[in-house]
C-alpha cells in the first residue's frame, strides 16, 4: 500500500480549514495530517485528499456531491469518512462540513490518552 505524500500546498490547505477551537489539536498521521477532537480524528489529510469523519445521514450527503469518494488507500478506505470534493476546498465551500465532522466527533467518548 503506497501512502501518498501530501505537498505543502496541501497541508496549507488543511490547516486553512481546520477550525479555530482550543479543542482542536493538529498532528502527523503517516507523513501526513490529522485533526483531532477528544483524541479522535474528526478530519485527515490523504495526499491532497480532505476527509470528514460524519454521522451516516451527512456522510450519504456528501458522498452524492460530484467529486467526493471514499477516503484513504483505495485498497481500504477508512469506514465513515468521506473525501471532500476538490473545488469544494477551493470554494471554501467545506466550513459547514468540517463543522458537522467535528460536531459529530465531539458528541463521541474521548479517546484514553495513550501517554502514562
Amino acid at each position: 500500500m503506497q501512502i501518498p505524500k501530501p505537498t505543502e500546498l496541501d497541508k496549507a490547505r488543511f490547516r486553512a480549514l481546520v477550525p479555530d477551537d482550543p479543542r482542536v489539536e493538529v498532528k502527523p498521521v503517516f507523513g501526513n495530517l490529522g485533526a483531532f477532537v477528544n483524541g479522535n480524528m474528526f478530519m485527515g489529510l490523504f495526499g491532497a485528499s480532505i476527509g470528514l469523519k460524519l454521522n451516516p445521514a451527512d456522510a450519504a450527503a456528501l458522498a452524492q456531491l460530484e467529486g467526493s469518494g471514499p477516503f484513504g488507500p483505495a485498497e481500504r478506505p477508512m469506514a465513515g469518512y468521506v473525501s471532500l470534493p476538490p473545488g469544494m476546498i477551493e470554494a471554501a465551500g467545506a466550513n459547514g462540513w468540517v463543522g458537522r465532522s467535528l460536531a459529530f466527533v465531539a458528541s463521541r467518548p474521548a479517546k484514553p490518552s495513550g501517554k502514562r
